[in-house]
């Protein structure tokens, strides 16, 4: 499924970033022969925009996948807006 996020700022690209959701296999070390567990991670990459995209305060790199974790913070371009990543047993 596909959802565009319309951001209004004169700072961002037309086509900004993307914000994917990917499996990820994670190695089971506790028990030895067993299945890896497969998990459904975000991702943020920043598509070449003009302004750049921030993860954490830091800008990332274009045109590669970053895994987010729960509470980093996102920034495009030099907008002030700042998106938190939360999931539903995030605490206040």
């Amino acid at each position: 499924k596909i959802c565009d996020m319309y951001m209004r700022h004169p700072s961002l690209s037309k086509q900004h970033a993307v914000l994917q959701f990917r499996a990820k296999e994670i190695a089971n070390d506790a028990e030895p022969g067993a299945p890896p567990t497969r998990l459904v991670l975000p991702y943020i990459m920043d598509l070449g925009s003009t302004n750049g995209t921030f993860l954490n305060g830091e800008r990332i790199e274009a045109q590669r996948y970053i895994e987010l974790r729960e509470q980093d913070a996102l920034k495009f371009g030099e907008s002030s807006r700042e998106y938190v990543l939360l999931h539903d047993k995030s605490e206040d």
